[in-house]
């Protein structure tokens, strides 16, 4: 059983940075599709970033220009640094594999 272990969440000031860490009990060469969601109190999980092949990821648009996602696959370990935050980032960040494996989330909160 594939697992995902998220870290880095925590409390930042809009504006801010944090960088989130997923590791996985599997190798993640070649994995894909592999990367972030998150989830806002009532309303519905959705698409951060994620790698679909090993060519360029892909982002959500309110993401874009912001947000990097990145992979260490030595490490089984992707990255998602998130800068210039909003309060609107709040939310439960997931890693995930999907739909094979999901993590157990790390919180995000923006705010002053």
């Amino acid at each position: 059983q594939v697992q995902l272990v998220e870290s880095g969440g925590g409390l930042v000031q809009p504006g801010g940075s944090l960088r989130l860490s997923c590791v996985a009990s599997v190798s993640i060469f070649r994995t894909y599709p592999m990367g972030w969601y998150r989830q806002a109190p009532g309303k519905p999980r959705e698409l951060v970033a994620r790698y679909i092949s090993s060519e360029s990821p892909n982002y959500a648009d309110s993401v874009k220009g912001r947000f990097t996602i990145s992979r260490d696959n030595a490490k089984n370990t992707i990255y998602l640094q998130m800068d210039s935050l909003k309060p609107e980032d709040t939310a439960v960040y997931y890693c995930s594999i999907p739909p094979l494996a999901w993590g157990q989330g790390t919180q995000v909160t923006v705010s002053s």
